[in-house]
């Protein structure tokens, strides 16, 4: 079961809440071990170079730190030379990676522990192999959810209004079954839960959790690195403090669901039932009236970017 901050939470009499929480995090830890500590990089390359050249494809059991893996027969394609799955973890590691590590958080686990009970175990487990943070945790990609039970669907794509500029809409049976926004920072998905369980994910102990089986819609935001530093978080306890103001900018600005009217301008549609209850929801969360953090590692990167594409351009012209 989720932990008392993800389970159920009274919602408006037109719409029922069934559950929000995290369903996907992804971190980047900076973790080093002294000579002896740790474990044996070369051992671990070496057993996935063998599985790579032997006719099985199954990956290898291993136990690390009292964690039972599997090794997988590749690395990762952001760089990574070993990669480590088990029921709770996707871990992504190497010795001369910077980050050292990349771990994804699996969605059961998240869902019946949480998010930082799950980044407590990590931290654990790699203190006890012997590693240390040289560097805070630094969080990659967030998936925040809300779960509602819709019996009936009277709004489309054109309901939405979203400073994205790209959008799709997945059909079956010739019924709309999801809308989806943006494509980069910021994503916002509407979908049918159900119907993604049945067909694609096989997620089945979510019913267990909704206390139902049918007519579940999700509204998803996927929120990645740039995103969530604009609202200053990086560490766990940054997104504990303070995810509130992301998703209130998320709900209020970025995106919102109307009741279309003869108004041309869009704008003034009135707020759909079901994104004033969301709304009334993320008012619950932690906040600290952060509306944009000036990062100044950042704005220098930035502006060095530009200065070189800049002297690229002129290099351009006086080449021509």
């Amino acid at each position: 079961m989720g932990t008392p901050d993800e389970l159920n939470v009274v919602a408006s009499p037109s719409v029922s809440l069934l559950l929000h929480g995290l369903d996907t995090v992804e971190c980047c830890y900076y973790l080093r071990a002294p000579t002896g500590e740790g474990f044996d990089f070369e051992r671990l390359t070496i057993q996935r170079e063998a599985l790579r050249q032997g006719k099985s494809k199954d990956p290898l059991p291993i136990t690390l730190g009292g964690m039972e893996f599997l090794l997988q027969r590749y690395g990762s394609s952001s760089g990574f030379p070993i990669v480590l799955k088990n029921a709770d973890f996707e871990i992504e590691c190497g010795e001369f990676n910077d980050p050292s590590f990349y771990v994804t958080y699996r969605s059961e686990a998240l869902w019946r522990e949480g998010a930082f009970a799950l980044h407590q175990r990590f931290v654990e487990w790699a203190t006890v192999l012997g590693f240390r943070a040289y560097r805070l945790e630094s969080l990659s990609r967030v998936d925040f959810t809300f779960d509602y039970h819709l019996p009936e669907i009277d709004f489309d794509e054109d309901n939405f209004i979203t400073v994205s500029v790209k959008d799709s809409k997945y059909r079956s049976n010739q019924k709309a079954q999801g809308f989806y926004f943006g494509q980069s920072d910021a994503m916002l998905r509407v979908y049918n839960k159900v119907a993604e369980i049945l067909e694609k994910s096989l997620k089945v102990w979510f019913f267990e959790l909704w206390g139902r089986d049918t007519d579940v819609w999700r509204i998803e935001w996927q929120v990645r690195k740039d995103m969530l530093r604009r609202f200053g978080i990086r560490s766990y306890a940054d997104l504990t403090d303070q995810q509130g103001d992301l998703l209130r900018y998320l709900a209020q600005e970025h995106d919102s669901l109307r009741i279309k009217t003869e108004d041309s301008n869009r704008s003034r549609w009135p707020l759909h039932p079901l994104w004033i209850d969301l709304q009334e929801q993320i008012k619950r969360f932690n906040a600290q009236g952060v509306y944009r953090v000036v990062d100044p590692k950042a704005a220098l990167s930035e502006r060095a970017m530009r200065i070189g594409i800049s002297m690229y351009g002129n290099l351009k012209q006086l080449a021509a």
